[in-house]
């Protein structure tokens, strides 16, 4: 048994922050919530091959001494501060009272005949994939059947990482029961089908919303799990990686009393995330009238009428908009302008003193003009109604407590389109006890802004294309993704990789 406590002799010790800690379910829950709340421990993370423990009293020898007999791996005790952990141990385990499937570590093949398979039913199961995923601040939850196993992964920061493997034997048992929560048919095992439920966690009883997906494949039925944001208060737009120049160019035109503002980049990029921190920004100044039409709705924001696209097309995008405009909105949110009609009408409400903040499907905010023009747009309607595009894209954001510089190469450099920055400072991921040994904390968000001035509009209604637009951005020196994407580079919050996948230029 090795049990290491973190001793610093002649120096007085810093306290770990766990409000500053990513917990790894995998360890975090293989601890009974008993244990762990009456003798004040968390294990946290396990980095190189030693499993981190977050105590209140380090010379607890006992519990520590416990703690190691779950892992069979060397403990590491880490002093934390009292109230920080407090808050850590509520917000995985609750009182203790409740329910709460702990992890049983498999090694090994795994046998469908084992006492897991027989112990574990479906309704525990699922509680712990779903708890297990909060806990990791996970987006999506991933159940993948094979011949003899389930792999279940999660998607964390944009990336996904394996969770555990289970037997086989208990696939049909937990896809059953998540369809049973989703209001899904339990008979149906040959057709995708899609249903969503909300689940209470923690000790207030926080309702999380969660979409269920299925789609029949080889060996039973793939199943993805979609959690809804949990905390909709630190969506705002400070928090998203805007720098100064960018977020007032962005406040500026939210403040405007009428026009469109739209924003553009890949599925996953981030653009409802920007749209709800906007409308946050709004509500917090103004006691304007905003209503939203979404697919579906996926942040509650107090304040705010919210309308649900109908999957039966009783209510589409084009039909909520021309209802919504008639109940005097002055700001209007649209989830997505997917088609001429929609985009018809959303034209309409913004020269008739509304503003209306949507996204498209583009690679650049140039491209905005183009997209709209396909659509069937006019160009001179256009250039009188878009008062900002944005492009955005998300990257990784670094642990600050374990990155390492290197320089940036040639070719990054040339892929980036800023040769001159050769042998610039840049960081690469480690992994420490901060980060579950991942390297990242969370994601930010990298953008580029294109008002349309005076001149640009005159462009744009003359028939501009999106290469003389794209001219006209150089010319007046307006930044572009790139540029915000080097800046971020040089500034330590992502690594040349991440940067590299999200806005290459070649």
């Amino acid at each position: 048994m090795s049990i290491a406590p973190d001793a610093r002799s002649g120096a007085a010790k810093n306290l770990l922050d766990m409000d500053q800690v990513r917990v790894d379910p995998n360890c975090a829950l293989r601890v009974p919530p008993a244990l762990a709340l009456r003798r004040q421990v968390l294990p946290f993370a396990v980095v190189e091959g030693q499993v981190f423990v977050a105590c209140a009293d380090e010379a607890d020898s006992g519990a520590l001494q416990a703690v190691q007999r779950l892992f069979e791996q060397p403990v590491q005790a880490q002093g934390a501060e009292p109230e920080s952990l407090k808050r850590a141990l509520t917000r995985i385990y609750g009182d203790g009272k409740g329910s709460s499937a702990v992890i049983v570590p498999t090694r090994g093949r795994i046998d469908p005949r084992s006492a897991e398979a027989d112990s574990k039913d479906s309704t525990g199961l699922c509680d712990e994939l779903l708890h297990a995923a909060i806990v990791r601040q996970a987006s999506d939850v991933h159940i993948d059947p094979y011949e003899e196993t389930m792999q279940v992964r999660f998607r964390v920061d944009g990336q996904l990482e394996k969770y555990r493997k289970f037997p086989i034997a208990l696939h049909n048992g937990l896809v059953s029961r998540f369809k049973v929560l989703g209001g899904m048919d339990i008979a149906e095992k040959r057709a995708p089908q899609d249903g969503r439920f909300s689940h209470k966690f923690g000790p207030t009883g926080q309702a999380v919303d969660i979409r269920v997906a299925t789609l029949p494949t080889k060996y039973g039925e793939r199943m993805t799990l979609r959690l809804l944001a949990l905390q909709t208060e630190s969506l705002t737009l400070e928090r998203l990686g805007m720098n100064a120049r960018d977020l007032s160019t962005f406040e500026d035109a939210i403040n405007k009393p009428h026009g469109m503002i739209l924003l553009t980049g890949p599925t996953g990029s981030g653009k409802t995330t920007t749209l709800y921190a906007a409308l946050r920004k709004l509500i917090a100044h103004d006691e304007w009238n905003i209503v939203t039409i979404e697919d579906p709705i996926e942040y509650g924001i107090q304040g705010v009428a919210q309308v649900e696209v109908d999957s039966a097309d009783k209510v589409s995008f084009s039909k909520a908009l021309r209802s919504v405009l008639r109940h005097d909105p002055d700001v209007v949110m649209i989830g997505e302008i997917r088609d001429r009609e929609t985009a018809d009408v959303a034209i309409k409400a913004s020269l008739t003193g509304h503003l209306v903040l949507s996204t498209l499907h583009t690679n650049s905010a140039a491209s905005v003009i183009t997209r709209l023009s396909d659509m069937g747009v006019d160009r001179y309607l256009t250039a009188a109604t878009v008062r900002l595009a944005v492009a955005q894209r998300l990257v990784r954001r670094l642990c600050k407590h374990c990155r390492k510089p290197r320089e940036l190469t040639a070719a990054e450099a040339l892929a980036l389109d800023h040769p001159e920055a050769v042998g610039a400072t840049v960081y690469e991921p480690v992994g420490c006890m901060y980060c579950a040994n991942r390297g990242y904390c969370g994601r930010l968000g990298v953008f580029e802004l294109l008002p349309i001035d005076e001149p640009l509009a005159r462009k744009i209604a003359d028939g501009a294309e999106e290469a003389e637009i794209i001219a006209h951005t150089r010319e007046h020196k307006v930044p572009r993704l790139t540029d915000d994407t080097l800046e971020k580079l040089m500034q330590g919050l992502t690594t040349p990789r991440d940067a590299l996948s999200a806005v290459t230029v070649w």
